[in-house]
């Protein structure tokens, strides 16, 4: 049961081609927001649609395979972990961000 905890799937499209930042030691990390779709019925019987986006973050082999075959609009899916961060920007306000690390990748569209 252990291997449910904080495990997150989602299907989706990207949104912008993917960010690759290289760190001094060259280390590489990918970023991108994932685009999942949803609709429903309202009281009226009007079709609702709704667009969520999550950001993604990809570390170390699977960067590459970002790098070199997601771009913007790609279909992909992905399962990973659910975790928070908080930083500070240059005028002292805290901001914070639920992201997905992604530690498996699977490309839909070709």
């Amino acid at each position: 049961m252990n291997s449910l905890r904080n495990k997150v799937q989602l299907i989706g499209r990207l949104g912008q081609d993917p960010e690759i930042i290289t760190f001094e030691d060259g280390g590489k990390i990918a970023r991108f927001n994932l685009a999942t779709d949803d609709s429903y019925k309202d009281k009226n019987g009007n079709k609702v649609e709704r667009t969520y986006w999550h950001p993604v973050v990809v570390k170390n082999g699977l960067v590459k395979v970002v790098e070199n075959y997601v771009t913007k609009g790609k279909e992909i899916a992905i399962e990973g972990k659910l975790t928070n961060r908080s930083w500070d920007d240059k005028d002292g306000k805290k901001h914070y961000v639920t992201e997905v690390i992604c530690n498996e990748l699977l490309m839909l569209s070709k």
